[in-house]
């Protein structure tokens, strides 16, 4: 067995029992492999795990491996890095769903790129959960209005929030932020009527924690692929 197939084995068995322990069923979670700064071959072999969500951050790099994985049936490409008004386009049109939308201006673009015949681009909105001045992501007292503006929009669903905590080691500090956006989303399906299904939170450091409040994608770069460089 390759390492990848052992990380991909482990990683999926930590999902499993991270759900037993919360009371949910893993077919709830789904795993996306963030596949930046990753290889090729190193993407394929989990494609042929099984795995079929991957992450990019970056775009060039992604296109790349795009075209060189088209002929991979099923794949699903997640953008998951900070979005410049000059690289809209290209995501519009390469990308299945978007996590790291945070200003109008950028949801509008999308909308406005995205081809009638790809379907709806799929949206969740990055909260700045933890209020830190160097990450992205609207504050959390902003994101009702910037909810209800992109759920109006053409070509996108709104599916639900993304957030990346302050990294802490202590299990229920980590649930901490991660409760936060939960109630979040709930207060805006409720308040706005939405229907919002997804919450994409955790990381290899904290998944477990994230899976404990509500997660549904869980995004795992190292666990799988191991340290980068």
């Amino acid at each position: 067995m390759s390492e990848i197939s052992k990380r991909f084995k482990n990683v999926m068995s930590r999902i499993g029992q991270a759900a037993d322990q919360a009371g949910r069923s893993k077919e709830d979670i789904s795993l996306m492999a963030v596949s930046k700064k990753q290889s090729v071959e190193s993407i394929m072999e989990l494609f042929e795990l099984g795995q079929r969500a991957f992450g990019e951050s970056y775009l060039q790099e992604a296109t790349q491996k795009q075209h060189q994985l088209q002929l991979c049936e099923g794949l699903t490409w997640h953008f998951i890095g900070p979005i410049q008004s000059n690289k809209t386009r290209l995501i519009a049109e390469q990308f299945d769903w978007v996590h790291s939308v945070d200003r109008l201006k950028i949801a509008q673009r999308l909308s406005e790129q995205r081809q009638s015949n790809l379907g709806d681009l799929q949206i969740c909105l990055q909260v700045n959960i933890s209020a830190e001045p160097t990450k992205s992501g609207v504050s959390p007292d902003e994101i009702k209005q910037l909810a209800l503006q992109v759920s109006k929009l053409p070509h996108l669903r709104l599916r639900g929030l993304m957030a990346i905590p302050k990294r802490e080691t202590d299990f229920e500090k980590q649930r901490v932020p991660y409760r936060m956006l939960r109630k979040l989303k709930e207060e805006l399906s409720q308040d706005l009527s939405l229907d919002l299904d997804m919450l994409s939170m955790g990381v290899s450091d904290d998944y477990e924690a994230a899976i404990a409040e509500g997660a549904t994608i869980v995004r795992v770069g190292t666990e799988l692929f191991g340290p980068r460089g």
